[in-house]
């Protein structure tokens, strides 16, 4: 009877964690190294308690603007910055331990120390008790990432933070500069401005959400100046400091603003320091592991996922190159992943998701395609629940009438865009969607009139 096949995981994230899930489950001996948190640090620090913020944002919005449905004297609300913050911790704790509970009831050996490679075939855990040396015969690095904090900036963790700091704050920021208009930015000016704080938004190009359609911008910034939040076009950061006990943002054209606090979202850097790539022979470039289709990198029995490798920077994403990974160091199949099928979403109010091919992407190409669109002002059930904001997009291909991908700007767009999403994964055409009776009065009607 041959031995089990020795798997080291180092970083027990959600790439970390499929991959050891999988493995041991089919017959592996693995060990899993983690410093920090089972779960992922990126995840459940930055990911999880931002869209618990966000929906605790939402809630007090709902209930300030409650006289639009006809609900009077709601206007007045309280908001608890330490519960908030013991709400969020009661969150990641939880799932915390789930994560931890599932991987030992599955055999997984968790070493709670720091990861290095110290050849091709070993490594070693620097625990609080020493290190612990390691042999394997496949391993996986899935070490994640942290916000980017340029040097142009004070970082305090209290007055000029990031989002790391933004969920444990103890009082609520008067007026927060947030420096950054992509997705994590536009998604910390909806919660800080939800809950009632006064919100500066630099965004140094054009509009929000620069790499997006540029109509899905537009619903999301008449959002944010209903809100009152101020939008500095054209201002890159370049200072961030504390000056005369006021936050001082300062920009590269010469503006200067002056808040109680400043929220730096502008990136992530890969946490690869320290681990030892070099000894083993892994390449690295600029941080970043490269890797090919099946998540190896430039040593065959050496895979990395997440946010690491540099490729799409999503929880699912990760997920899914852990049981990539896993199946294939098991000598299951394996399915390389097709990223232009990947679902994304942005946790604003109105939410913003998509699934395969954006319009901006067609026109850039130069590509053909059918573009149907619908908005949610002509849907009952969005009326009905006061959200009429956005739209839903529908792009198909005129000859095959293939799905090829699609957009929804409105309220619970993270769960509404899944009727896209199963169509354009499953290669389907766009009549299943138009002939799908779906409930009435409902949001998702409006993606069966768009297939239309």
């Amino acid at each position: 009877m041959s031995e089990p096949l020795r798997l080291v995981v180092i970083g027990g994230g959600p790439a970390g964690h499929a991959a050891a899930t999988i493995a041991a489950t089919n017959g592996a001996e693995v060990t899993l190294v983690e410093d920090s948190i089972v779960g992922g640090a990126a995840h459940l620090w930055d990911c999880i308690p931002s869209k618990a913020m966000a929906a605790s944002s939402m809630r007090i919005a709902a209930i300030r603007n409650a006289s639009r449905l006809g609900i009077s004297d709601a206007g007045h609300v309280d908001l608890d910055m330490d519960r908030l913050a013991g709400h969020l911790d009661g969150i990641t704790g939880s799932l915390a331990s789930g994560f931890t509970s599932m991987l030992a009831s599955q055999g997984v050996e968790i070493v709670k120390g720091r990861g290095r490679f110290t050849s091709p075939n070993t490594a070693v855990a620097t625990t609080d008790d020493g290190e612990v040396p390691l042999e394997f015969d496949a391993a996986v690095v899935s070490t994640g990432s942290r916000p980017w904090e340029p040097d142009w900036a004070v970082v305090d963790g209290s007055r000029v933070i990031t989002t790391r700091h933004a969920y444990h704050l103890h009082e609520q920021p008067e007026h927060i500069v947030v420096v950054g208009s992509g997705v994590t930015g536009v998604e910390m000016v909806h919660i800080f401005s939800s809950l009632g704080s006064k919100v500066t938004l630099l965004v140094s190009r054009h509009h929000v959400l620069p790499h997006r359609d540029a109509e899905v911008a537009t619903v999301l910034e008449e959002d944010f100046l209903e809100r009152g939040v101020v939008l500095l076009k054209g201002s890159r950061a370049n200072g961030a400091s504390i000056e005369n006990g006021s936050v001082v943002v300062t920009t590269e054209d010469g503006r200067r603003v002056e808040a109680s606090h400043a929220l730096l979202a502008v990136g992530s850097v890969p946490n690869t320091e320290g681990l030892g790539l070099d000894a083993a022979g892994v390449d690295v470039d600029r941080g970043y592991i490269g890797v090919d289709e099946l998540q190896r990198t430039s040593v065959g029995h050496i895979y990395a996922a997440g946010d690491v490798t540099g490729q799409l920077p999503l929880s699912s994403v990760a997920s899914a190159q852990g049981r990539l990974i896993a199946n294939h160091v098991m000598g299951r199949a394996a399915q390389p992943i097709e990223y232009a099928k990947v679902t994304q979403a942005i946790f604003t109010e109105p939410e913003i998701a998509s699934v395969g091919l954006e319009e901006v992407d067609a026109a850039a190409a130069g590509r053909k395609v059918r573009i149907t669109k619908v908005p949610f002002a002509a849907n009952p059930r969005a009326l009905i629940q006061g959200n009429p904001r956005g739209f839903v997009k529908v792009i198909s291909d005129p000859a095959t009438r293939e799905v090829l991908g699609g957009t929804v700007v409105g309220h619970h767009a993270s769960e509404l865009i899944a009727a896209i999403s199963l169509a354009v994964a499953g290669d389907l055409q766009v009549d299943l969607l138009m002939h799908t009776m779906m409930a009435h009065p409902s949001l998702v009607e409006s993606i069966s009139e768009a297939a239309e």
